[in-house]
């Protein structure tokens, strides 16, 4: 179908939790997968243990409240992306 955009993926529009073999997580509306790593648009993110709470703790609220861009975009190198999930997968707390 022309102007569709099923060469970018799957997750194409789909707001993820991106999570990285580090001590961060990002979540964003998955836009494609390049050389240079997963890009991500309207991007927040949460560090390990700041503001006292995990990455868990941070998905599982952004999941039943939403979460806040930080970000326009944010490429995440493919080696660092632990895995890849749709927000809607989280079940909220």
């Amino acid at each position: 179908m022309p102007g569709s955009h099923t060469d970018r993926g799957e997750l194409h529009g789909i707001t993820v939790v991106l999570d990285t073999i580090g001590d961060e997580v990002f979540i964003g509306r998955y836009f494609e997968e390049r050389d240079a790593g997963v890009v991500l648009l309207d991007v927040d993110f949460h560090h390990d243990g700041a503001e006292g709470r995990s990455k868990a703790d941070y998905v599982r609220s952004a999941a039943q409240y939403g979460q806040w861009k930080k970000l326009d975009s944010k490429t995440i190198p493919r080696e660092q992306v632990r895995s890849i999930k749709p927000l809607a997968d989280i079940g909220a707390v």
